[in-house]
């Protein structure tokens, strides 16, 4: 069952379009800063989707437009072989798909994880820098996200 703090308050949960808004924002900053890990592939559907993000995040995109993006990138994601590459596009398809649904925002985290932990980088470090932005960006929302986090990272402390 999905968590209502993360469900649109149109569809009936909590969540308000300001808070989904800074979710994307969040799941944006979270993506573009792993890009400083490793070269990830510089292709048009990796840069249209993040792109399709922004603009949803300003009310300039609609949810279907960044839906279809991120199913895009997810499916360009299939054919790359390198596994941090392949994650990073993971981790963009979720960021974009929190149009869609916010708990898509910890894509990022949850792919981000992955990437660094096979490129022998410090991945707690680095969710310390992702949480201490989303602190930045909106504060309210930082219990929400450690809760889900702690459901998806059991083996990350969050303080």
């Amino acid at each position: 069952m999905r968590n209502r703090l993360f469900v649109a308050e149109h569809r009936g949960g909590l969540l308000s379009p300001e808070d989904h808004r800074s979710l994307m924002k969040w799941a944006l900053l979270c993506t573009e800063h792993l890009s400083e890990y490793h070269v990830f592939p510089e292709e048009e559907v990796i840069t249209s989707a993040l792109e399709i993000g922004y603009r949803w995040r300003e009310g300039n995109a609609k949810t279907g437009e960044a839906m279809k993006a991120s199913r895009a990138v997810h499916a360009f994601a299939r054919t790359v072989e390198d596994k941090p590459s392949q994650f990073y596009c993971r981790a963009v398809g979720q960021a974009v798909a929190t149009a869609h649904m916010a708990d898509h925002s910890l894509g990022p985290v949850w792919y981000g994880r992955k990437m660094l932990v096979l490129l022998n980088r410090d991945a707690d470090k680095e969710i310390s820098w992702q949480l201490e932005r989303l602190a930045g960006l909106n504060p309210d929302l930082l219990p929400r996200v450690q809760q889900e986090l702690k459901k998806i990272l059991p083996m990350l402390t969050l303080s």
